[in-house]
């Protein structure tokens, strides 16, 4: 145990160090705001604040943890041997970056919660990012951060033990499109058609009438391919299925049919599903709880998994909603066009209410990406970046997830890189 003496503890003090001591590094830890009981502790302690005590293992802390609301403040941004460290600190601390003042920074998205410019569809772009703006995306830095306080906690404390990491993977897989042609109900296949032959596309037209009839399958169902490739595997896997409308005319499916009700259930029985938060329903609490309670009468399950449409992150308001009905975790918390850490970890964290400031029981997924990111670059552009961030992740014995659509899993040329990657690369087995 590691005791830890803070002249004030407050909300964001407990929420980091609690991430960063005990669920990174495994380390249980006690804080005291008592003199007399931090001196005649003879265990391994150490102090946060403005200056140390005496000759204790002290890291200096700064501002951001001890005060409330959201002010725009300078986030200073340095080299750190072999990463970058945020909010530097004099040379008498045992650390030269306050890690937990950086790491709730990330953690909170704070900057999310300041002014600046959105997308066409509202959302952060990562081109806003500090990590983006300062070339430190592609790097966990809380993760990091974790490991260098780790050795230097060691060399003062030799006799503290930490637990060794497992390195994970958690594939996960966004159906909400989980059939090209059925479906579609009678508009849209006549619309379909119509713009298949517009653009003398003959095979296309061919392919679908022969799905129709049943003679092929429809090349969007590949949920067989996947399960298969799930069974026996070390690697979680994650479904997710929409049962809202979609975003546009043509992502709209009848959810009521039958056989998409029988394919939720079946892949229920094998791996995770987790239910796509419509795009139009997201801040109708009302929607999403009905959207919840169909999911759960399909799977018999306690819904545990959601992901925005359009990976849509409004802060607080939708992971407050998801509070307020219990989810457990939310996938969410990733660029959608470009790969990285957006939140600065691939470990998962709470959700913490900055309005309110509360640390919540709502678990963010840190994704690295997702498949439509690299879609539109060639296999070698695919594999290399891909394979870069899994092995950053490694290092760090962190959790790899990775978003993919069941589309990439079509059996043509074009998907070959996604279908290897997915079998070959996630799905680790025992050796």
């Amino acid at each position: 145990m590691l005791l830890i003496f803070v002249a004030h503890l407050t909300p964001r003090v407990d929420y980091v160090f609690k991430h960063i001591t005990t669920r990174i590094l495994g380390l249980s830890l006690k804080f005291t705001t008592s003199l007399e009981e931090f001196v005649s502790h003879d265990g391994p302690k150490m102090s946060y604040g403005k200056r140390p005590l005496g000759s204790e293992y002290f890291v200096q802390a700064h501002d951001l943890l001890f005060v409330q609301g959201i002010e725009d403040i300078e986030v200073q941004v340095r080299p750190w041997e072999d990463t970058f460290g945020l909010f530097p600190t004099p040379e008498r601390g045992q650390l030269p970056f306050d890690i937990f003042a950086g790491g709730f920074y990330l953690l909170s998205r704070y900057e999310e919660y300041l002014p600046h410019v959105k997308d066409e569809l509202g959302r952060y772009p990562f081109t806003e990012s500090l990590a983006f703006k300062h070339h430190f995306l592609e790097s966990p830095l809380v993760d990091q951060w974790a490991i260098k306080f780790a050795q230097s906690l060691q060399l003062t404390f030799p006799e503290l033990v930490f637990p060794r990491r497992q390195f994970k993977v958690h594939s996960v897989v966004e159906a909400k499109r989980p059939y090209e042609f059925l479906h579609r109900g009678l508009i849209r296949s006549v619309i379909g058609i119509l713009g298949d032959l517009y653009k003398l596309r003959i095979g296309r037209i061919i392919l679908r009438f022969q799905v129709l009839i049943g003679q092929r399958k429809d090349p969007y169902d590949t949920f067989n391919w996947i399960l298969n490739n799930a069974k026996g595997s070390l690697s979680k896997v994650t479904v997710f299925f929409m049962l809202g409308e979609g975003y546009s005319f043509r992502e709209d499916f009848n959810a009521k049919q039958e056989r998409f009700r029988e394919l939720i259930k079946t892949t229920a029985d094998y791996v995770e599903v987790g239910l796509v938060l419509s795009y139009h329903w997201l801040m109708n609490q009302d929607q999403i709880k009905e959207e919840k309670h169909q999911i759960e009468d399909l799977t018999h399950r306690i819904l545990s998994a959601t992901f925005n449409d359009r990976q849509m992150v409004q802060l607080p308001h939708v992971y407050r909603s998801l509070v307020e009905l219990e989810v457990a975790s939310d996938y969410t918390m990733y660029y959608y066009n470009k790969l990285g850490f957006r939140a600065g970890t691939c470990t998962p964290f709470l959700f913490y209410d900055l309005d309110f400031e509360v640390k919540t029981p709502l678990v963010l997924q840190p994704l690295v990406g997702k498949s439509l990111a690299l879609n539109l670059g060639k296999a070698t552009d695919v594999e290399g970046p891909f394979m870069e961030l899994f092995d950053t992740v490694k290092s760090v014995q962190g959790t790899f997830m990775f978003m993919f659509s069941n589309r990439d899993f079509e059996p043509i040329k074009d998907n070959k890189i996604w279908r290897y990657l997915f079998s070959d690369k996630l799905m680790l087995r025992e050796r």
